[in-house]
């Protein structure tokens, strides 16, 4: 059964939806400007053990238009432990993939006693890593589509409707598979296709450099244990940063995809999924 409503933090209200029962898991979709439905159906099979609370988090997906002033890192890892109060939860895990991820890690940091684990997948400490992506755009074939990547990035900063959003998800993708011609990512496509993506806050986020994720000096603060997942082949979110996050969180455990890149819940969903299942079950 799915649950779909809207929770007042405060400030604004977020759309979530509810599937499964059992240990709480709050998770975050990437973007920035995506929503809940880029998990599809991926997680399900942990709605046997588990209660996926899935956020389009603040001003995105079906969550209400709030200023853009609050578009920022810390205001959405700050709405992470608002929504566990309104939601009464005393104990819980979170979950962020991509930009969510550093949503994840910018939440344990600023508030490492309120969630009882993290989840960062395919993330990073520290946007100096990013300086990879470009390297691996140089490197990246066949050179049509590396092309279409590249353009599809300088649109970012334009976007004007759903659609653009969508179109640019779309010429985005390849380069986040591990294999470019993939036949996963039309499935992705087509699992994925209800999004309410946001040209708004993507707009922002695009002439604002994404945010800024600074947190590689403050993982020592992290008081409890963080599940790092990486794609070996990852050209967005490079395995070193996750490398780092491993050896900078004192309760790290990381597990590192060798047939992924970006898409690792898509890539290699049964043993994603397996991954989180297990350390969830050995810390919940």
């Amino acid at each position: 059964m799915e649950n779909s409503h809207h929770i007042d933090i405060g400030d604004t209200r977020l759309h979530v939806v509810e599937r499964g029962a059992g240990y709480p898991l709050i998770v975050l979709h990437g973007g920035p400007g995506l929503d809940h439905h880029m998990f599809g159906d991926y997680l399900d099979t942990l709605t046997d053990s588990f209660r996926l609370i899935l956020v389009d988090q603040r001003a995105q997906g079906l969550s209400d238009m709030c200023p853009a002033s609050s578009w920022t890192l810390g205001r959405m890892a700050a709405d992470v432990t608002d929504l566990a109060r309104a939601l009464g939860l005393t104990r819980y895990a979170v979950l962020g993939h991509s930009y969510g991820a550093f949503v994840a890690l910018q939440h344990a940091v600023d508030f490492p006693s309120a969630a009882a684990q993290t989840i960062v997948s395919s993330g990073l400490p520290s946007a100096r890593y990013l300086a990879k992506v470009f390297e691996n755009l140089d490197k990246f074939e066949p050179v049509q589509l590396r092309e279409q990547v590249r353009s599809s990035w300088e649109r970012e900063k334009f976007a004007q409707t759903r659609e653009d959003v969508d179109s640019l998800l779309h010429d985005q993708l390849p380069m986040q598979f591990c294999d470019p011609f993939d036949p996963r990512i039309d499935e992705f496509e087509k699992r994925t296709s209800e999004a309410v993506n946001s040209p708004e806050v993507l707009r922002h986020f695009a002439n604002a450099d994404y945010g800024g994720i600074e947190v590689e000096d403050r993982l020592s603060t992290v008081t409890h244990p963080v599940l790092v997942l990486a794609g070996r082949h990852d050209r967005t979110c490079v395995v070193e940063g996750a490398e780092a996050m491993a050896k900078g969180l004192p309760e790290a455990e990381l597990v590192v995809f060798e047939e992924s890149a970006h898409m690792t819940y898509v890539e290699e969903n049964a043993k994603y999924v397996s991954a989180v299942r297990e350390f969830l079950g050995r810390h919940a």
